[in-house]
């Protein structure tokens, strides 16, 4: 372990939870930010039997190789689209069960009266399944569950659940009924997930409250003892959750940041005395806390 600020004591042990927990207790406050890492752990994986068994199909056809990249291509129409999204939708938010790791993280952070708040990169349930407070959670990609227009025609997101559930039993040859397709209520055009792509994405009033919400807990905790701890995020959107967490650990001498990955992603020099590198396993870091 590197040397760090004498602000902060890193535990002398062989378990990288007792670390980790040493570190929220020391902080005045923490910010989590969560990626595709931490649902993944949770046994929410989006390659292999999970994605193999509810899109055979969809992958016989167009090879795909992950469930991430099925999600983001471009399908025939949009009677295919709904037909993979609504399965989609269905295994990754409506009907998904509450993970044991994400119920166990939240059990640990409530009882213990943490002051927290949560970046949240995942379109999933996870988060709500685990009945984490919707108060201190930033969906900054959106939700699955949702649906939003596809030409950004108003700032309001539609939730379905029973016309998803009637696309995935109606379905025939990968395509859905044409008069199931969701129609904007405002201009008609076909409605799509809630997502964020380079086109970008409609932030609706609960977006935005989320935001203000998370927004409001940095700037009370500016200048404080912080934590910004960074729970299994990749590098294909760096700039929503570990460029901001360098930054602002880098503005304030008191904070410290925290990775939590297998992947030996860069750390710069400039944050040396304020970061620490945990690379054990999600599932055994976050579920021995």
């Amino acid at each position: 372990m590197e040397k760090i600020s004498p602000l902060w004591k890193v535990e002398d042990s062989d378990s990288q939870a007792d670390t980790l927990r040493s570190l929220i207790d020391q902080a005045d406050a923490t910010v989590i930010g969560v990626g595709a890492g931490m649902p993944a752990a949770d046994g929410f994986s989006y390659v292999g039997p999970r994605f193999e068994d509810n899109f055979a199909d969809f992958i016989e056809k167009y090879h795909f190789y992950d469930m991430l990249q099925a999600f983001l291509a471009k399908f025939e129409d949009w009677s295919e689209y709904w037909a993979f999204e609504s399965r989609f939708v269905l295994l990754n938010g409506i009907d998904q069960p509450e993970g044991k790791l994400y119920h166990h993280f939240q059990q640990f952070l409530e009882n213990n009266h943490y002051e927290y708040t949560i970046l949240n990169t995942n379109g999933d349930n996870t988060l709500e399944k685990a009945h984490f407070d919707k108060d201190r959670v930033f969906n900054y990609q959106g939700q699955f569950s949702r649906m939003q227009c596809s030409k950004f025609c108003t700032p309001v997101t539609y939730r379905d659940d029973d016309l998803i559930r009637k696309m995935v039993r109606d379905q025939r040859n990968m395509r859905v009924p044409e008069d199931l397709i969701p129609r904007c209520p405002n201009c008609g055009a076909p409605l799509e997930v809630n997502k964020r792509t380079d086109q970008g994405m409609v932030e609706d009033a609960e977006w935005h409250r989320e935001e203000k919400n998370y927004h409001d807990f940095l700037d009370k905790w500016n200048g404080k003892k912080v934590l910004n701890l960074e729970i299994g995020v990749g590098h294909t959107t760096p700039w929503i959750i570990r460029e901001p967490f360098w930054k602002m650990t880098k503005a304030n001498p008191d904070a410290m940041y925290v990775m939590v990955n297998q992947k030996d992603y860069l750390i710069p020099d400039y944050l040396d005395g304020q970061k620490v590198r945990l690379n054990g396993d999600i599932a055994q870091v976050i579920g021995q806390l």
